[in-house]
């Protein structure tokens, strides 16, 4: 299972402009479309699944987790 690198107002921010991306992505077609179609899938499923794979790379993370 992935450990969560992404924290709750990262993830809002992406669901959000995945969101917008994705519309906008419908509305240009073509080339750029499907681009910005796929930063769309992108943002949304980092989003959604609270880990970023480049995140992982650089060793961020912005989830903050509660000590005992």
């Amino acid at each position: 299972m992935l450990t969560k690198n992404v924290g709750k107002p990262d993830r809002v921010i992406r669901i959000i402009v995945g969101m917008a991306l994705g519309v906008a992505a419908y509305l240009t077609g073509g080339t750029a479309g499907l681009i910005m179609g796929v930063a769309a899938a992108v943002a949304l499923l980092t989003g959604i699944f609270s880990w970023c794979g480049l995140y992982s790379l650089l060793g961020i993370n912005t989830c903050k987790i509660d000590e005992p």
